[in-house]
């Protein structure tokens, strides 16, 4: 028999690798997808996997508790993958409750169904909340975010995910829920929505629209390929110890305003256009409000212990990111139109 795993978010950007990635590779599990297809989710994502066996697809909000109780114990789930957040750190200063109602109460009902439903057997069950880095809050010049950093949200966002972390951990001890964290750097690959920055500015520059840069463009981040950290859960998934936390890094620190000017370099060469033409479309914009300075992750416990490093170089990172975009502009087009939440909203009407 089939073992059932929940993959919560599984149709927005690092989920849809995460779960594409699990039917691919464990045909001995059913994946059950659950996405409230809120705007970041796209069922797009997922149409190469959509037809296979050990696939399934749900549509529902883990903020209602009695759907997700019942998700439970209608499939009686063996682990849980927890990614379904709301992450864009700009939505959180203007709409602030609707993270803590998504990150903290949805991880919360989620808490809870696991722990009713595996009250009278844990053995051999796992809680796998995934997080961000920017739980630590902001580096100065030198170091790294460790596992022991102390946490120091300084936006929305942040704050509701190092709530749910610190949950989490809570009915580790209190309820003896095997559970298990990861935090991670900033993302970046194919499907990703184009509020961030990377899509953003490839599709910026393709139609030559300006490209804005918060400030001066010194914040660092530490840029991790998505497909590299989808194999990263995978590993902490199925090796990680109950009760620990893991730090996921790409080794690859860009201030905002190099990143982009990278990415004019790569695009200018693969459109053909005069090299320093893209360039020209940076703009300075005023800066977010609590722009932490810098994110580092020091990675080296996951990659002692379960053997996980990156695989993939930023050179070669970038260019197949740019590479998606550039021949997938369907895909792209129907998120800036709104099109791909029509479809799928028609598709569950009623269900």
């Amino acid at each position: 028999m089939k073992k059932n795993i929940l993959i919560t978010g599984g149709a927005g950007f690092i989920g849809s690798h995460v779960v594409r990635l699990f039917v691919n590779k464990y045909p001995d599990y059913q994946i059950i997808n659950l996405d409230a297809l809120t705007y970041a989710g796209n069922l797009e994502n997922l149409s190469d996997i959509d037809s296979k066996a050990n696939y399934t697809f749900i549509k529902g909000d883990i903020t209602d508790l009695a759907f997700v109780s019942n998700l439970f114990k209608n499939y009686k789930f063996e682990g849980v993958l927890h990614l379904a957040a709301e992450s864009h750190v700009d939505r959180s200063i203007s709409d602030p409750l609707a993270f803590i109602m998504t990150n903290i109460v949805g991880t919360v009902n989620l808490l809870n169904a696991a722990k009713e439903c595996w009250a009278n057997d844990m053995n051999g069950k796992k809680f796998y909340h995934i997080s961000t880095d920017e739980v630590y809050g902001s580096l100065g010049k030198t170091g790294k975010f460790t596992e022991t950093t102390s946490y120091d949200p300084r936006s929305p966002y942040s704050a509701s995910k190092a709530s749910s972390d610190h949950l989490v951990r809570a009915y580790f001890h209190t309820y003896k829920l095997p559970v298990v964290l990861s935090n991670c750097s900033n993302n970046y690959g194919a499907n990703q929505f184009p509020e961030k920055l990377i899509p953003l500015v490839i599709n910026n520059i393709k139609n030559s629209k300006s490209l804005p840069i918060y400030g001066k463009g010194d914040n660092i981040r530490d840029w991790l390929f998505v497909e590299d950290h989808a194999l990263a859960i995978d590993s902490i998934y199925h090796d990680g110890k109950i009760g620990e936390t893991y730090n996921i890094g790409g080794d690859n620190e860009w201030t905002n305003l190099d990143l982009v000017k990278k990415l004019c370099d790569i695009m200018d060469k693969k459109l053909n256009r005069e090299m320093g033409s893209s360039q020209r479309l940076i703009t300075f914009v005023k800066d977010r409000a609590g722009h932490d300075q810098r994110y580092a992750i020091d990675a080296s416990k996951i990659k002692k212990e379960l053997g996980w490093k990156p695989s993939i170089q930023f050179e070669e990172g970038f260019e197949k990111t740019i590479d998606w975009y550039l021949q997938n502009s369907d895909w792209m087009n129907n998120i800036l139109s709104g099109d791909y939440e029509k479809f799928y909203e028609q598709q569950y009407t009623n269900r």
